[in-house]
């Protein structure tokens, strides 16, 4: 049954992806406003859905780098940072059973 959930779940997840890059659009218009909420009620059915199969978002900015969880592909130095931190994520990572890694995570790390 794991195995059917984390493969199912990983062939959906580029669609989670493209609704949150649609969501990162900038709108104006009044018609975009109300596009643009249906598309976070979709969004939100597709993350509780995900949550019910217990697939959750794994949690990178900010945290130490995990190689377990998080795929580094970028360094930057920054003085401000402490090392080893993740600084940006480019892409969600997703977890089964909080064991299980479905996607890494995306990340640009701090040295």
């Amino acid at each position: 049954y794991a195995d059917a959930v984390i493969e199912t779940v990983a062939e959906l997840l580029p669609v989670l992806d493209n609704l949150e890059r649609a969501l990162n659009a900038e709108v104006s218009s009044e018609e975009a406003v109300k596009l643009k909420e249906g598309v976070e009620m979709v969004q939100k059915q597709m993350i509780d859905s995900l949550q019910k199969l217990n697939v959750t978002s794994i949690k990178a900015l900010g945290e130490d780098f995990d190689p377990n969880l998080h795929n580094a592909v970028m360094h930057v130095e920054d003085e401000n940072v402490t090392d080893n931190t993740v600084v940006e994520e480019f892409m969600k990572g997703y977890i089964y059973n909080n064991d299980r890694v479905v996607r890494h995570s995306m990340v640009k790390v701090a040295n």
